[in-house]
């Protein structure tokens, strides 16, 4: 069973993509060739419309008669789908061998629309949105598109986990299952603080000349993405990896791969706003032990305890308002701590057997 892995620098940084079109939208298209809905202009919940929106995806596995098997899963913060098409096969995480799997490329992610690629709305012209925003353009995708109406689950990591929260209160009886990994239903204020911090590093950069960069953003991304690396694990991970003598050529090598151009700041900025934004309790003007209580899905909630990028106390108090299970990552990996623990056979179990999966902590057997 193969682990999650391998998303330690993408939920930090954009990779720059050059995505293969494809134009089929049917479900018989499903060997993870990445495709596009296109879905004209697309409203968003502020007021503001993306101009000829266009959604990235991926399917792999087969819908089965019923057409009942499908698992949604979005992906994370700068991450994309081929990103994840690392746990999606036979003896993975997602077994396609009994499950559709639908890949979403979130909005702003430089794939799907985002300031990046518009020809209309670039850069800073790129309206602002949020977490629901993509929630409700993934309906769309599952609804218009493909033609579901029922998925056995949705699930994601990170801001893949924030999206989990917001389609199960949003569309509550449109899943079965919901699996939030490191993910959460509220931005905490210190949360705010961090996503905040790397925005401003961003804009003051030499070269930002007020959202029209004049060329490339060394200075900007090279602080953004330090302050990302002193959150993405705890203290005591980056104490034992880098060695105070290797100090100096590991932020060299930091500095050297965050170098990138005035698209790619965007698209970190607008994702960013989004999260900062993430508000479930605000968004139902109810307590967040109360919104928990509108959710029908069976929910299993996934968390780090020594997460510094993405709080886990909301998560932790949402699942306990209505007893869903919570399974803790012991590690000082923290954020990445899915990248250090086997989560694939917990998620495997409770996709074909919720009631089996129980609340427990699962220790790091290398870094504890």
């Amino acid at each position: 069973m193969k682990t999650f892995g391998a998303f330690a620098f993408c939920v930090l940084s954009f990779v720059s993509v050059q995505p293969r079109v494809a134009n089929a939208q049917s479900v018989a298209t499903a060997d993870g060739a990445l495709q596009f809905a296109q879905l004209g202009d697309f409203k968003l919940r502020g007021g503001s419309v993306i101009s000829d929106f266009r959604l990235g995806y991926r399917t792999l596995g087969r819908l089965n008669s019923a057409r009942s098997n499908g698992i949604l899963w979005p992906s994370w913060l700068g991450g994309t789908t081929e990103n994840l098409l690392q746990f999606i096969g036979p003896g993975k995480v997602v077994d396609t061998t009994n499950y559709f799997v639908v890949l979403v490329d979130a909005i702003g992610n430089g794939v799907s629309s985002s300031p990046s690629n518009s020809n209309k709305q670039p850069l800073m012209k790129f309206p602002v949105f949020t977490i629901r925003d993509m929630v409700e353009s993934e309906h769309r995708l599952l609804t218009e598109v493909l033609h579901i109406s029922h998925l056995r689950a949705v699930m994601g990591i990170s801001m893949g986990g924030m999206q989990t929260f917001e389609w199960m209160l949003a569309h509550p009886d449109f899943m079965d299952l919901a699996i939030p990994i490191v993910g959460s239903p509220q931005s905490t204020s210190f949360d705010k603080l961090l996503w905040t911090a790397q925005i401003d590093a961003l804009k003051l950069d030499p070269a930002w000349n007020n959202g029209n960069p004049t060329g490339p953003l060394m200075r900007g991304f090279a602080i953004s993405e330090e302050i990302g690396q002193m959150n993405l694990t705890s203290p005591a991970y980056r104490v034992t990896h880098t060695a105070p003598n290797d100090f100096s050529s590991f932020v060299a090598d930091l500095k050297k791969r965050s170098v990138e151009d005035g698209g790619a700041a965007w698209n970190q900025i607008r994702q960013r706003e989004a999260i900062i934004a993430m508000d479930i309790p605000g968004e139902y003007g109810q307590a967040l032990m109360q919104v928990a209580k509108n959710v029908r899905a069976k929910l299993l909630v996934i968390i780090s305890p020594q997460d510094h990028l993405v709080n886990p106390i909301p998560a932790q108090e949402f699942a306990g308002a209505i007893g869903a299970p919570i399974v803790a990552m012991d590690s000082p990996c923290g954020h990445i701590s899915p990248d250090c623990i086997s989560m694939g056979p917990t998620v495997a179990k409770f996709l074909g057997d919720p009631v089996s999966v129980h609340s427990e902590t699962l220790h790091d057997p290398v870094n504890h």
